[in-house]
């Protein structure tokens, strides 16, 4: 078994390495004047069971294009089997034709990394679940649920209530909810941009609750905060917010700073920014994913990495 990883998140890639108990593979990645990729494998990889890291986030195109490359270059140097080990999917959040002439790009992708070679996928809390039927590869699909779950827990916050800020959360909410023995509830919302939420109806009650909003990803912050200030005003006692992928923008950062959220709990799935003075709880999934790599790569069962 062989890790490498490109430029898109090298330090989760390094924890990976380390509680996998392996060496990071040495990789040479530059760029042609032009802005071409140019990737140079050093490490001998032939008939070795191949591993590449990379969050396709912040910089998708650069970073998944890097991916492609490297899944080329391990291909043509005769891997025995290559894995695309991706904790954030990037191009997710357009997995259907909602309006006419627009892309499915969550496919394209899928089709991009098959192209290249990839024998396998392993990937965490993909923006819809249906993304793993656009492969015709083997795909593990992984949460960030029992991390976060197990850091909820040790916060041991009584009348918890867990909100999905939309009703496509539900889901996931109440995966949540079982997990935390907490209530539910939902909130009903208008979306008038890319950046810009309206949330206009709560249902379920969180009067003197504490209540804790997830989802999968966020960037803007749009529909947290909105959420948010709906259960402020229906008497919520305290408000979080967890999110498997923060992409968190300076826009996003100063809605929460304004919001009545007063912590956000993520993971290291994708590279962090400064969060200023706002509370954010970072958690690390380099075991779960090492865990998950070693059982892949040992033939094991990986259902056992989705318990508390």
């Amino acid at each position: 078994m062989k890790i490498i990883t490109g430029t898109g998140h090298r330090a989760l890639a390094e924890r990976i390495a380390t509680a996998a108990d392996v060496t990071l593979c040495d990789v040479d990645i530059k760029r042609f004047p032009d802005g071409e990729i140019f990737v140079k494998i050093k490490d001998n990889v032939r008939g070795h069971d191949l591993f590449i890291v990379q969050s396709v986030s912040n910089q998708p195109n650069e970073f998944l294009m890097e991916l492609l490359i490297m899944i080329d270059a391990a291909r043509r140097a005769s891997a025995k089997r290559i894995t695309a080990v991706i904790p954030y999917y990037g191009y997710a959040r357009q997995d259907r034709k909602d309006q006419p002439r627009v892309p499915i790009t969550a496919k394209l992708v899928a089709n991009l990394l098959v192209a290249s070679g990839a024998n396998r996928l392993l990937a965490m809390d993909l923006h819809a679940q249906q993304i793993q039927g656009f492969f015709d590869i083997p795909v593990d699909h992984l949460y960030a649920a029992p991390v976060i779950v197990k850091y909820l827990r040790e916060q041991n916050l009584d009348d918890l209530v867990v909100v999905s800020p939309d009703t496509g959360g539900m889901k996931m909410a109440d995966a949540y909810s079982k997990m935390l023995g907490a209530g539910i509830a939902v909130v009903g919302k208008q979306r008038k941009n890319a950046t810009d939420v309206e949330a206009n109806h709560l249902v379920g009650d969180v009067a003197g609750c504490n209540t804790i909003l997830v989802d999968d990803m966020t960037s803007t912050a749009g529909t947290l905060t909105a959420a948010a200030q709906l259960l402020e005003k229906a008497g919520a006692k305290s408000i979080r917010a967890a999110a498997s992928h923060s992409l968190l923008t300076e826009k996003g950062i100063e809605r929460l700073k304004q919001s009545p959220i007063k912590e956000l709990v993520t993971t290291d799935s994708v590279p962090q920014r400064e969060w200023d003075d706002f509370k954010v709880t970072v958690l690390s999934v380099a075991d779960l994913l090492a865990d998950a790599i070693c059982r892949i790569h040992n033939d094991q069962s990986v259902s056992s990495l989705f318990r508390v």
